[in-house]
């Protein structure tokens, strides 16, 4: 909720920012363009922000069972999570169990096996912004490119099973816990595609566009939280008194897809455009294992820069 009330915030302060100026640089200017009349350059640039609301299909890259170095996921007794929290941190090699101090139980006295496992991992909505350029055609219709990035958070939830003694009250008797899973993924949008205005109105008009959607997709960060207990999942701890898996694979990946776009196009002025838009896209998200075209959703803003050049003067007969 935070999120979007600062995304909120941030768009109506860019609305009236670029109405104020366009109402004074209309009136600084108005006795200027009557002897230089300007007209439209062949190029437009600008940024985009807004919200991005990825497909909870690709999460499921970040439940703790990491990759080979061959990039195929690990098994459970080789997973990063049964690692950090049996081998390293509990009681697996038999070194001091981190683990039971945070549970508050006895050295060794719990459990973690495979159904403890993450499985709901999900996006969070997330911030994106972005560099774009605008190559019109004719006065209704352009080629767009684009340029968009964005932090993606990712959350879930595993379980712990302790063994307390039974006791005689039932409401104390729920011996699984649950504990937080987080990742980060870094994603990158290359946009190329086609934009059509629709309508003649000098301020306000709708517009559509259509194009080719590239993704370069990083996997950043996994974390386990049990307790006070932070576990990066990611860390290698090279053990060489004990056989373990090797470094965790960094997963990073590019896929092609398309995207689509519907909004409303205001001229503030003859320097300034904004677009308020809605873009779904079908991008694949290439990393983890058996990526697929998913739909990921947008909404935002765009502020496009127009830039302008003057009309010579008139030459005076005589």
């Amino acid at each position: 909720m935070k999120q979007f009330e600062k995304i909120k915030g941030g768009l109506v302060f860019v609305v009236l920012f670029f109405s104020l100026f366009s109402y004074s640089q209309d009136n600084a200017n108005s006795d200027q363009d009557d002897v230089l009349p300007k007209r439209k350059s062949k190029f437009q640039t600008g940024f985009y922000v807004g919200s991005y609301f990825a497909n909870k299909y690709s999460a499921s890259t970040y439940n703790g069972y990491g990759f080979d170095l061959d990039g195929t996921r690990n098994s459970f007794l080789n997973s990063l999570m049964y690692q950090k929290i049996v081998n390293e941190y509990g009681y697996g090699r038999g070194q001091y169990d981190y683990i039971a101090d945070e549970l508050g139980v006895d050295q060794g006295q719990w459990d973690f096996t495979e159904s403890d496992m993450p499985v709901n991992m999900s996006y969070v909505p997330a911030i994106m912004v972005g560099f774009n350029i605008k190559v019109p055609v004719d006065k209704t219709s352009a080629f767009i490119f684009n340029l968009n990035g964005s932090k993606l958070n990712i959350d879930g939830n595993f379980t712990i099973t302790t063994r307390r003694p039974p006791t005689a009250n039932p409401a104390v008797n729920n011996n699984i816990q649950t504990f937080a899973i987080r990742g980060v993924e870094q994603r990158l949008l290359f946009q190329m595609g086609f934009q059509k205005q629709f309508g003649d109105d000098e301020k306000l008009n709708f517009f559509g566009e259509v194009g080719l959607v590239g993704t370069l997709t990083k996997f950043d960060r996994n974390m386990i939280y049990i307790n006070k207990l932070q576990i990066d999942l990611m860390y290698y701890l090279n053990q060489t008194a004990f056989a373990a898996p090797g470094p965790p694979r960094i997963q990073v990946g590019f896929g092609v897809g398309a995207f689509a776009g519907l909004g409303a196009n205001v001229n503030i002025n003859p320097k300034f455009t904004l677009q308020l838009l809605y873009s779904p896209s079908y991008e694949k998200v290439n990393i983890g294992t058996g990526p697929k075209l998913k739909l990921q959703n947008g909404i935002g803003l765009r502020v496009y820069y127009n830039f302008l050049s003057k009309k010579p003067k008139a030459s005076n007969p005589g």
